[in-house]
């Protein structure tokens, strides 16, 4: 089992920058893969980036060239820099991790996430 806890959300102006957290305990050896999602009120959970064992990033458009995801191996922990933020990435960001020989696209674990309020 993989134990996933995010931090670092909160209320920023537009504009404005934000970095999440996301610390990971357990069986760190079975993930190979991490992510950021979010979801929206009202709206479906979407990805916002993962990034592989080997640090291999992707992005959703949406978030491109504003986001970062970045890992410290040493310290098991996930980050999502954000930058620009705008008032439509308000959601609650979600960490999430993929066990190796799962399929692709699913996600076996989840944090609890954290919300991130982007007043205008």
């Amino acid at each position: 089992q993989v134990q996933l806890v995010e931090s670092g959300g909160g209320l920023v102006q537009a504009g404005g920058s934000l970095r999440l957290s996301c610390a990971a305990s357990g069986s760190i050896f079975s993930i190979n893969l991490m992510g950021w999602y979010r979801q929206a009120p009202g709206k479906q959970r979407e990805v916002v980036g993962t990034i592989t064992s080997m640090s291999n990033t992707n992005y959703a458009d949406s978030v491109k060239g504003r986001f970062t995801i970045s890992r410290d191996n040493a310290k098991n922990t996930l980050y999502l820099q954000m930058n620009s933020l705008q008032p439509e990435d308000t959601a609650v960001y979600y960490c999430a991790a993929r066990k190796r020989g799962s399929l692709v696209g699913r996600m076996d674990y989840w944090g609890k996430g954290t919300l991130v309020t982007v007043s205008s």
